[in-house]
């Protein structure tokens, strides 16, 4: 493939709107529509904005850890 057709198709769209902010996302930067959404998603990542729900950890007695309910504010 020549230079040219490579830049075409990194350049072309996915059919998926972009995560952020709904333009056709790119092929470069999926399933973002540019590096500033790219950006915009990563910062959200590292100050907190998204998180990943956990259960509470069990020991080997298959209760919850003391450590888990103080911080749940859970007594027994």
């Amino acid at each position: 493939m020549s230079d040219s057709a490579d830049d075409a198709k990194r350049d072309a769209p996915t059919g998926r709107p972009c995560a952020i902010c709904a333009k056709p996302a790119i092929e470069a930067y999926h399933p973002f529509c540019s590096r500033r959404c790219a950006d915009v998603d990563l910062g959200r990542w590292l100050s907190g904005a998204y998180a990943v729900p956990a259960a509470p950890e069990l020991d080997e007695d298959g209760e919850q850890d003391e450590w888990d309910e103080g911080r749940e504010g859970g007594d027994r």
